[in-house]
């Protein structure tokens, strides 16, 4: 999959994570997230794991954690990816 435009998925409700796609040459993961220390790497492993399920080489990726668990993350990174991608 190819990312062509920005998109997003999710809220800002607690128990739910924002995330934001954007294309651009390589990868990139921005976290913000009131758990940071603990959870900031578990994060990026989680959105790095669906980039690469996906098949996403060109992407920015802005996540705005409000405590979700790892399945909600997920799930919200591959809508964002397929509203902002093509096959």
């Amino acid at each position: 999959m190819k990312l062509v435009k920005e998109a997003s998925a999710g809220t800002l409700e607690s128990s739910d994570v924002y995330v934001e796609v954007s294309p651009t040459e390589g990868l990139s993961v921005e976290i913000e997230s009131a758990v940071y220390a603990q959870f900031a790497e578990a994060i990026r492993a989680s959105v790095m794991d669906v980039l690469q399920e996906c098949g996403v080489d060109n992407a920015h990726v802005h996540v705005v954690d409000r405590g979700a668990l790892d399945c909600v993350l997920r799930a919200r990174v591959e809508t964002a990816l397929l509203r902002g991608g093509e096959e």
